[in-house]
């Protein structure tokens, strides 16, 4: 029984190393790191950045980070929910995309699936999502007040650790003359 017990032990020890190295390796990544260096950033096009508005449609994505362990924040945008449990969603870089106005190019749209149901308090809710990073066109169906809207997705992280932030660091506030100004987010 002492062997036995020295055995879990070392399992332990080297379940915890091996677990303490996996966070080590994992890349704090922001939204310009999902598109190519050439292509403009929102800002620069200006909102609403629509796809069509660029020569490969937004669908050039960064191969680099193919099943890396990456760790990006955005926001919280449901595609998959029963009651404030989540289960599938769309990260998006500002608040407001694909519902309130045009969709982002592919290459701007994480589809994550948590790796336990995530709690929702509300659409559009800052997280950061940490996980294997997928480069590959995805389609989703995203149900909105007046339909549904098919979006695609260039990236995807399954079984992603989800946490709530405060920040999204490199968000892109809307001009107070946009239409879509009100979905700035304030912090309290």
């Amino acid at each position: 029984m002492n062997n036995r017990l020295k055995s879990v032990s070392a399992l332990a020890v080297a379940l915890g190393l091996s677990i303490a190295t996996a966070s080590a390796e994992t890349a704090r990544i922001f939204w310009k790191d999902l598109r190519p260096a050439t292509q403009p950033a929102a800002e620069s096009v200006g909102l609403p950045m629509v796809a069509a508005k660029m020569p490969d449609r937004g669908e050039t994505l960064s191969l680099d980070l193919r099943d890396k362990a990456i760790q990006l924040a955005g926001y919280a945008l449901p595609l998959d929910r029963d009651g404030d449990l989540v289960y599938q969603f769309l990260l998006v870089p500002w608040t407001g995309a694909c519902s309130h106005m045009p969709t982002p190019p592919p290459n701007q749209i994480v589809l994550v699936t948590p790796a336990r149901p995530y709690r929702m308090s509300q659409a559009y809710q800052p997280v950061s999502v940490t996980g294997a990073l997928e480069p590959g066109m995805e389609k989703s169906q995203l149900f909105i007040l007046d339909g549904v809207s098919v979006i695609q997705s260039g990236y995807t992280v399954r079984k992603a650790a989800v946490a709530n932030v405060d920040l999204v660091p490199d968000t892109i506030t809307l001009p107070a003359s946009s239409p879509w100004g009100f979905l700035n987010k304030k912090k309290n």
